[in-house]
């Protein structure tokens, strides 16, 4: 497995692939990079060529700016251009959280590039149409970053990565539970934090949009998450019309790096199904 860089909208984006078959291309998601699917090559390589990059403003290399470039819909577009210059179209996508978010808008954008999707969680909620629904994920996205944000505006990015980690998943002590090698992932990623808490809002993606996707997706959800989590996942699966809604049983928002095998399980079984 050999780092490789693609320039893509005037950034370079580091990326990996292993196996061989048909694409199937993995999207971390926050204070992450393409090293969270480490532990799932062994489970996913052997079946088909798993492709995972690092995302914009993620990763160690240097940024190209500031951050202020920082947003879900720039994000939509670097992978867009990383998809149309690998010549992956039409590509299988595995996106978690804010990379499923970013999967999701993407799609909606250009759905030619892409063939199916597999989304567990996706940090995105535009398009519930339901007001209390909306209110109530929008309440519980606040109150699972709010500490989080405390930490950041003082610096404590190690702090700040913890809180979070544990807010998102419901369970205080979650982030130290996870393996050494994740948390020093999520740890080193930590500076993009303070970029996500003040970006700018998610891309209005609506009911409309996500009612004329013409392709088959999984929304994946833990039975344990939080309801932001479950509101936005619930939401998608009722719009779109070709879509599966899977619960994992005890599952919550950490699931893909808290057990990757299981992860793993759902994501070879919806790429299996054709």
């Amino acid at each position: 497995m050999k780092l490789a860089k693609a320039s893509i909208n005037s950034v370079e984006l580091s990326y990996v692939q292993d196996g061989e078959g048909e694409a199937v291309l993995f999207v971390h998601g926050s204070n992450a990079d393409l090293r969270i699917w480490n532990a799932h090559r062994e489970f996913i390589a052997p079946h088909c060529r798993m492709i995972s990059l690092t995302q914009r403003y993620f990763g160690a290399d240097a940024w190209s700016d500031d951050g202020e470039g920082f947003s879900m819909q720039v994000h939509a577009e670097d992978l867009a251009g990383f998809i149309r210059s690998l010549r992956l179209a039409p590509v299988t996508l595995v996106g978690w959280s804010f990379g499923a978010g970013v999967c999701l808008t993407m799609a909606v954008q250009h759905p030619m590039l892409v063939k199916r999707m597999f989304l567990y969680e996706p940090a995105l909620a535009t398009f519930v149409a339901d007001k209390e629904k909306f209110q109530a994920a929008v309440q519980d996205r606040l109150a699972m970053s709010e500490q989080a944000r405390i930490l950041a505006e003082t610096g404590d990015l190690e702090g700040t990565v913890r809180q979070f980690m544990d807010g998102v998943n419901a369970q205080a002590g979650a982030f130290l539970e996870l393996s050494a090698d994740v948390r020093n992932v999520m740890t080193e990623n930590a500076r993009m934090l303070p970029l996500l808490f003040a970006g700018p809002p998610p891309p209005p993606v609506e009911a409309g949009d996500l009612q004329g996707l013409d392709l088959p997706v999984t929304i994946a959800l833990g039975s344990q998450s939080r309801s932001f989590y479950n509101i936005a996942a619930r939401a998608a699966h009722a719009l779109i019309p070709s879509s599966k809604l899977k619960v994992i049983e005890g599952a919550r928002h950490l699931l893909p790096v808290q057990n990757p095998e299981e992860f793993c399980r759902a994501v070879l079984e919806f790429v299996n199904d054709g």
